[in-house]
Formats: C-alpha cells, structure tokens, sequence
C-alpha cells in the first residue's frame, strides 16, 4: 500500500543550500554555451532572491540536467553490523541496497548528482532500508514488493527541474524500506554544515 504524499513542494521555502545549487547549475549552463552572459546575470539575481521553490524551478526549467557517466554500480550491503552512505559521494546510475540483518541507510542530501535517472534497487532482508533524499528530488515506487516489512514512500510528487528521479524496484523484505525527505533535524544540520563551508 502506497503512503499518503505530502502536499506539493513548490510552496516550500527555498534554504540557501537550493539558491546555491541553482546558481551553479546557471553558471555550468553559461560555461557550456547554454544560455548568455546577460541571461546568467538576469537568473542569478532572481536565484539569490527567491523565497520557495517555485521562484526557483522556472529560472532551470529549460535547461535540464547535465550529461554524466552513470559510472560504476554501487553495491551497500548491511550485514551484520548494518551500512550507511551518507555525505559527499558520487552517485552511479545504479544503486543495490541489502539491508541484511544490520540495516542499510543510503543518504542523498550531500551529494552533487546531476544524473536525469538512477535505478535503485533494494532488499530490505531483516534490517530494513533507508533512503533519504533531497527535497525536490522525486521517486518512483510502484515496482516494489512491500513484503511483510512494508513500503513507506513519503517523498512528495513534484519534480524539480535539473533533479533526479530515483525509480526503485525490488522487495522490502522483513525489515521494510523507507523513502523520504530530510526531517527538521538533518534540515538544521544541512544548514550548520553549510554554514561552516562558507566560513573557511
């Protein structure tokens, strides 16, 4: 059974880590031909102003994300001590998460993934697996078998533009998956973390 989504995204207050990540991509859209100088100055200026993501998505909405190499596949098995990606790492287009008897928890909010799709397939086994993603980011959930542990999609349904859309397939297992935002905590520590970045 598929969780009840929240209301759309495009309402959200903006946080400086999404002004900041839409004005790198207007400035490797300007490196790479796409658009102007007097464009770039003209969508900067609006990115550094807007309040919520719907100020945001227009000024990138005809850009779309950069060509990458979805590179080599990552392979996360919990076991028994349990597996955590999280931080800065660089995103395959295809992901397996084993949950094992430890947990898995795959931490998408730090990364710099500019990949139009990943495939993600999970085994929740005994543990369970986690996935957290930023906002705006969207996942597609359909293709997996909610076992005896359960799916819980809790990510929201609009896309914004430049994003990924993470498809994940396979079986919650006993231990369940879950897919979904950032909480008011890691959002805080995503913001200090942000902060001590720009003071060095």
């Amino acid at each position: 059974m598929t969780a009840e989504r929240p209301n759309s995204v495009s309402r959200l207050r903006a946080s400086d880590a999404d002004r900041e990540a839409v004005v790198d991509q207007l400035r490797e859209a300007a490196a790479e031909g796409r658009i102007d100088l007097d464009e770039l100055d003209t969508r900067l200026g609006q990115a550094l102003v807007a309040k919520t993501y719907a100020e945001l998505a227009p000024l990138t909405a005809d850009l779309g994300p950069a060509p990458q190499d979805a590179g080599k596949p990552l392979v996360l098995k919990g076991g028994i001590h349990g597996a955590v990606r999280t931080g800065r790492w660089k995103v395959p287009g295809h992901i397996d998460v084993d949950g094992g008897m430890g947990g898995a928890k795959l931490d998408f909010t730090q990364t710099d993934c500019r990949l139009r799709e990943i495939e993600l397939e999970v085994n929740g086994q005994m543990g369970g697996v986690r996935i957290i993603i930023p906002a705006g980011w969207a996942a597609e959930t359909d293709e997996v078998d909610p076992g005896l542990g359960g799916l819980k999609d809790r990510t929201r349904d609009e896309r914004l533009p430049g994003t990924p859309l993470i498809r994940v397939t396979g079986t919650a297992g006993m231990g369940g998956v879950v897919i979904r935002h950032p909480n008011v905590w890691e959002r805080w520590k995503l913001r200090r973390a942000l902060r001590r970045s720009r003071s060095f």
